[in-house]
């Protein structure tokens, strides 16, 4: 209790309706929102208003944050999908040969 007195003393701008003890706050709330979509409406300064519609792309992955570690960008993520798709009986050897020709996979 003590702590959380100096704290407030601290912040004195703090008003006392912004106390968040015992409050839990939820992680990815609105993030099935935004994989839908959404708009932003901005208001110009001659008073018209411009709304610009954000639609994900249709093949649009989200790593999750530990993944991202190892994959930084698209390039690694496509190498290392490559080399299990290799590992894949059902495809002859030619097939992923000719995928590879075609991407230019090193």
């Amino acid at each position: 209790m003590k702590r959380t007195k100096n704290l407030r003393e601290k912040d004195d701008d703090m008003l006392p309706e912004y106390d968040f003890r015992g409050k839990k706050g939820v992680r990815g709330k609105y993030a099935k929102a935004l994989k839908q979509g959404y708009s932003i409406r901005v208001t110009n300064e001659d008073g018209t208003v411009t709304v610009k519609q954000f639609v994900p792309r249709e093949n649009t992955i989200v790593l999750d944050p530990d993944v991202k570690a190892y994959f930084p960008d698209s390039k690694s993520v496509n190498r290392a999908l490559r080399s299990l798709i290799e590992l894949i009986p059902e495809k002859s050897g030619k097939q992923i040969a000719e995928k590879k020709a075609r991407y230019k996979v090193k």
